[in-house]
């Protein structure tokens, strides 16, 4: 499910990226902690047409959509699968973004000590 989870980030950020003349994706995990957890945070970050961080609160949401439907495919339930898997597997997810400046997804999992 995890595999799933960055199969649908990627694809995302290639998808909202495609229309530069040079797609930039970045990749990244790095070691964190949250309220006192240890995690590890992966970030996927892309230089795509981005969104107003107003409706971020949207994003994860079933059939919600910040981009119309002709302008990129999509069923509008990727991000709710994505959020699902990672907070049944005891993690997090947020956005950042900027719009056309980009976009930066991460989620984070708990890290065993």
């Amino acid at each position: 499910l995890i595999r799933q989870v960055l199969a649908n980030l990627v694809g995302n950020a290639l998808k909202y990226s495609r229309k530069r003349e040079r797609a930039q994706i970045h990749i990244a995990a790095e070691s964190g902690e949250h309220e006192g957890r240890p995690e590890w945070v992966i970030r996927i970050a892309d230089n795509g047409v981005g969104f107003n961080m107003k409706y971020v609160g949207k994003l994860f949401g079933v059939f919600q959509r910040l981009h119309g439907a002709t302008d990129f495919e999509g069923t509008g339930i990727g991000l709710a699968n994505v959020r699902r898997v990672v907070e049944r597997h005891g993690g997090r997810t947020w956005a950042e973004a900027e719009p056309d400046r980009g976009a930066t997804f991460y989620f984070s999992l708990p890290r065993d000590e």
